[in-house]
């Protein structure tokens, strides 16, 4: 059954690529959906059957790599971590492909696009459920190339192609860290096997484990976008709607949270690395945050605020809150796909718009949009008793248990983060309709995985309810079992501290909700051009010049070099290479054509001579 989990998407995948041009209609999307949905309910029949006190269910396929001492068997490893990300990545992209069977009904490529989104899921099980580093490497990379192939879908639009390129780049900088890691990992180990090397953790030392978990950190910068390398992200909203909710809810970008918590042996035992994570974690979410204040693409609010989230996720881990971070994976998974799907509802209404200053008054026109929208803005924001309440407090928490700064500097992007969400809601949904298109309801298929995501935003902090609301963490409980880092976990807080940091949280994300109102919903101000804003927020709406800053340390300086080099390498020394063997050889040709006269007698001695020259050689070892 472990093996029929991965491998139904990659049947799907198989056959609708084969049968392309023949398959009609919706049969693609029919096919696709039921080949993922299946997975689900395989890994929900896995879920119900594991007991986390028996261990790790590993099934075997084949001894793939055995060379030397390096033994890598094609492996799946089914334990409470990875059925943790089995069931968010089908679950969730069950419904994201019936979602897709709406919204993509009209392209000519429908059939295409659902063999990505299957090989991609594939790819993405493949990644979470090895049972080495090896096989995670494969989904890790695997994810990577169809992230690059379903970004550049509508590849007719160059914009589209160099955002897919850049994704493509940005991932490979970051796999460079991860390669490297792995090498020197097993330099020391002898193994890549996930159980074997946590077992020999302890006998390394820890300036060998900072630096090998350093290197395992740049790879998961890269995949999960975290400063320097998240302006990749963004950019990817250059692919259809479905895509952008696939990648950075459920999938992808959860990528990297999963590769440090389940190498959470190595990085508890790196202190200096467990700070690095932290602090870059906390400067990913207040800039990303920033950024997303003044964004005016519906999508691009909702990437900026992944790349913020995410930051938050890393914070928690870099805290050593391992299972807090990974709660807030899956309700992020939640909230988050709720939210990109509803974003293509509403630009499907629209006809494709995507920008709220020429939204506002939808509520009356895509009431269901509306409403599934709402509760997921408020579950990302924080607010009880939505799930984000739950998963975010327990991120806070930590993070007063370690400092109040870093606990008022995480409570401020939240606020910020709140701003922008309901700015982006009150934009889109309040006021009066601003645009010249004619809106309408999206069609059943696409609504009712709103209304399941919205059910799951709303309940899902159920999954680790605290102590102080009467629960035992179950979630916590639960992954500590695979990931020893969460069984070292403890929070230092009373209960009338925790009550205290929830209270004031709802307080102040009140307070924002109704500035915003005030601004946006009653008089829905719309902020000017980049150019006429002041110096900070200009510096915000132009996403800190970051993608300017690395044009130029980057993109031009290569651009200049591979001009010279080509001119120099290409005219000066390849073309006259090339020319000239091609002259030698016409005038050897022209010399050795010589030889055939046609005479018998001439072809006898030559044949001779060639004996007697083989046997001398032969006689003195020539």
């Amino acid at each position: 059954m472990i093996m029929l989990v991965p491998l139904l998407p990659l049947l799907g995948a198989i056959i609708i690529a084969t049968f392309r041009r023949s398959l009609k209609g919706n049969s693609a999307g029919m096919l696709g959906t039921l080949t993922i949905g299946s997975a689900f309910a395989l890994s929900v029949m896995l879920f119900l059957g594991h007991d986390p006190a028996t261990g790790p269910q590993i099934a075997h396929l084949f001894d793939w790599i055995h060379i030397g001492g390096m033994n890598i068997p094609f492996a799946f490893q089914v334990d409470a971590l990875s059925l943790t990300m089995m069931l968010i990545v089908t679950g969730v992209g069950t419904l994201i492909h019936l979602y897709s069977i709406g919204y993509m009904h009209d392209d000519a490529r429908v059939s295409t696009f659902f063999a990505l989104l299957n090989l991609f899921t594939f790819a993405m099980l493949v990644l979470v459920m090895g049972a080495n580093y090896v096989m995670t490497f494969i989904g890790w990379e695997g994810v990577g190339l169809c992230s690059y192939l379903l970004i550049g879908f509508w590849y007719t639009t160059p914009a589209y192609n160099y955002a897919a390129r850049k994704a493509f780049v940005m991932n490979r900088i970051g796999d460079q860290g991860f390669v490297l890691g792995l090498a020197w990992l097993f330099s020391l180990t002898g193994t890549l096997n996930f159980n074997e090397v946590f077992d020999k953790a302890s006998s390394l030392d820890t300036a060998t484990l900072t630096g090998i978990t350093l290197l395992l950190f740049v790879g998961a910068i890269g995949k999960s976008a975290q400063l320097p390398l998240f302006t990749w992200l963004p950019d990817a909203m250059a692919g259809p709607t479905p895509v952008s909710a696939l990648i950075h809810a459920a999938t992808m970008v959860t990528a990297g949270i999963y590769l440090i918590v389940r190498s959470s042996v190595l990085f508890e035992l790196a202190p200096f690395t467990q700070d690095v994570i932290l602090y870059t974690g906390l400067i990913t979410a207040l800039v990303a945050a920033t950024i997303g204040v003044f964004q005016n693409d519906i999508k691009k609010v909702l990437a900026y605020s992944t790349v913020s989230q995410l930051g938050y996720m890393f914070v928690a881990l870099g805290l050593g809150a391992y299972s807090a971070g990974l709660f807030h994976v899956t309700t992020h998974a939640f909230f988050k796909a709720l939210l990109f799907l509803g974003a293509g509802s509403v630009i499907h209404a629209l006809g494709g718009e995507q920008d709220i200053r020429k939204m506002g008054g939808l509520k009356g026109s895509i009431k269901v949009t509306y409403v599934t929208f709402l509760l997921g803005t408020l579950a990302i924001s924080g607010l009880f008793p939505f799930s984000g309440f739950f998963s975010k407090d327990a991120i806070l928490a930590h993070a007063f248990d370690r400092s109040p700064v870093l606990y008022a500097l995480l409570l401020g992007g939240a606020l910020i983060t709140t701003f922008y969400m309901f700015r982006l809601l009150f934009l889109t949904f309040f006021g009066s309709y601003r645009g010249d298109k004619h809106p309408h309801e999206s069609p059943a298929v696409m609504t009712v995985p709103l209304m399941v995501l919205a059910v799951l935003s709303v309940v899902g902090g159920l999954l680790n309810l605290p102590h102080v609301f009467g629960g035992h963490e179950p979630m916590k409980h639960y992954l500590e079992s695979a990931a020893e880092g969460v069984s070292s976990e403890y929070l230092h807080l009373s209960a009338t501290t925790e009550w205290t940091l929830m209270g004031l949280s709802t307080v102040l994300v009140l307070l924002v909700i109704f500035i915003a109102y005030g601004r946006f919903a009653k008089k829905a101000t719309l902020d000017p051009e980049a150019d006429q804003l002041s110096f900070f927020p200009r510096l915000f709406a132009r996403k800190w010049y970051i993608d300017e800053l690395y044009e130029m340390l980057f993109e031009k300086p290569y651009g200049w070099f591979s001009s010279k080099f080509s001119s120099i390498g290409e005219d000066r020394v390849m073309v006259p290479l090339m020319n000239g063997a091609g002259r030698v050889t016409q005038k050897a040709g022209q010399v050795l054509r010589l030889v055939q006269t046609g005479n018998m007698s001439f072809y006898l001695f030559a044949m001779v001579a060639g004996i007697i020259v083989f046997l001398i050689m032969t006689l003195y070892g020539v």
